[in-house]
């Protein structure tokens, strides 16, 4: 094949000309002076989709949930979190440097903690306990295949927190798959946590950025924390601009991105050999089992890469597909023909 067929991320997106021409166009200043009229309104926006009084506007997802972390806790903390959440799988061990905090992470089905998790790991008020003082959800969750954290669940936990004085983070990297799959408005789930961070660079299609939402005092408080982890940007409008179109634009489309990610995985689930349950499959993200394949991972992994089609390996035995907006629906057919052939030889 002449083309690729790019499925190993949704980081993978590339601005579209619109949002070209929208970053071309942007008004710019000194955003460290908050003088970037762009960055302004970016900041504004966002912070009225999630109903927050005030938003910040930083270069990464993983900058936006460390900012977060370090503003609700005190070095000797605990943080109650999830086993596979980005932030302790994906983050470089950044909470434990940043924040001398100590993750407390939970084992839980499809990333998902109950309240009864989460209640049964608060520390008793001992003097040789760490303070529990923040509690951390992922919603999406990135390695549990893309699922949407239960509202019902959310609000569970939030009333656990309330009781006992602990703060929440949410990592909403991809908060508006889980908007769209659920119908669930940004500002309902916002309202449970003190922090909410989003992406923009990833389904949305900016090139870079991510979004902190919070009260106007600890904005304040993060915009500084920011300048001191080297978040501080210039004329960022430039990349502002792209991320105010994306918002604006392309979450209505990230249906499109979900009925894709269905189509392949019910196309996976008639190759014999392969391991998965299309009905699992909530947004955008699939991962999938080959381990009953005689040919080892790195063999299927090259085979689809000579024919064009891109994965990224998961585990040992498996492999993820994600669906974005570089994506048509023509291509998950070809993807889908793809492996049939590479694995059926």
């Amino acid at each position: 094949m002449n083309r690729i067929i790019d499925l190993r991320s949704d980081t993978m997106t590339k601005p579209s000309p619109d949002m070209r021409r929208a970053i071309a166009n942007a008004d710019v200043g000194d955003d460290v002076w908050g003088e970037d009229p762009t960055v302004n309104k970016l900041e504004a926006y966002a912070a009225t989709m999630l109903g927050k009084p005030a938003a910040l506007f930083v270069p990464s997802g993983t900058m936006a949930n460390q900012i977060a972390i370090r503003s609700l806790t005190n070095p000797g903390d605990e943080i109650i979190i999830e086993t596979n959440a980005h932030i302790v799988q994906y983050e470089s061990g950044a909470a434990s440097a940043l924040s001398g905090i100590q993750p407390c992470t939970l084992s839980a089905p499809r990333g998902i903690m109950t309240a009864e998790q989460v209640e049964s790991a608060i520390k008793s008020p001992d003097i040789h306990n760490p303070l529990t003082s923040l509690i951390c959800l992922e919603n999406t969750h990135n390695r549990a295949g893309g699922t949407v954290y239960p509202l019902k669940t959310i609000s569970q936990i939030r009333n656990i927190a309330t009781a006992r004085n602990i703060a929440m983070h949410l990592d909403g990297a991809r908060l508006f798959n889980a908007v769209c799959a659920t119908g669930v408005a940004p500002n309902i789930y916002a309202s449970h946590f003190e922090t909410v961070s989003f992406c923009l660079s990833k389904g949305l299609g900016a090139p870079v950025g991510s979004m902190l939402v919070s009260s106007k005092a600890r904005i304040a408080q993060m915009r500084r924390i920011r300048k001191m982890y080297g978040g501080g940007m210039r004329q960022a409008g430039i990349i502002a601009a792209a991320g105010l179109y994306a918002l604006k634009h392309n979450i209505v489309r990230l249906h499109d991105d979900h009925k894709h990610a269905q189509l392949l995985a019910q196309g996976l689930e008639k190759v014999p050999g392969i391991m998965i349950d299309a009905k699992k499959i909530e947004t955008n993200i699939i991962i999938f089992d080959v381990g009953q394949f005689h040919q080892s991972q790195d063999n299927l992994f090259n085979a689809l890469k000579r024919e064009g089609l891109l994965l990224s390996r998961f585990t040992p035995t498996s492999f993820r597909a994600v669906t974005h907006l570089g994506i048509t629906h023509q291509d998950i057919v070809d993807a889908i023909e793809i492996i049939n052939n590479t694995f059926l030889q």
